[in-house]
């Protein structure tokens, strides 16, 4: 997969995982693409740690699927994150 089309996987995984979680997650389209990407990076390792398999094609169902989980788990994160800060 090539660096552009890795970006538009992350941009579309970070928005389908905002969709995915309850509540406002703030930030705007530039946040949810580094959130993606980023997303998209932990689930493909975690995707050859686990399963053996990583990232593979742009189509490819496991793919989508390692990215928005990756996206998931950074959105979570970066909540909490950004959640603790604007209380403080």
């Amino acid at each position: 997969m090539g660096f552009f089309g890795f970006l538009l996987l992350g941009l579309i995984a970070g928005a389908i995982a905002k969709l995915l979680l309850p509540g406002r997650q703030g930030g705007g389209w530039l946040v949810t693409l580094l959130l993606g990407v980023v997303g998209a990076f932990l689930g493909g390792w975690l995707g050859g740690l686990i399963f053996g398999s990583g990232l593979q094609e742009f189509f490819d169902l496991q793919t989508w699927l390692l990215a928005i989980g990756g996206s998931v788990i950074v959105l979570l994160i970066y909540g909490l994150i950004v959640g603790r800060r604007s209380h403080a």
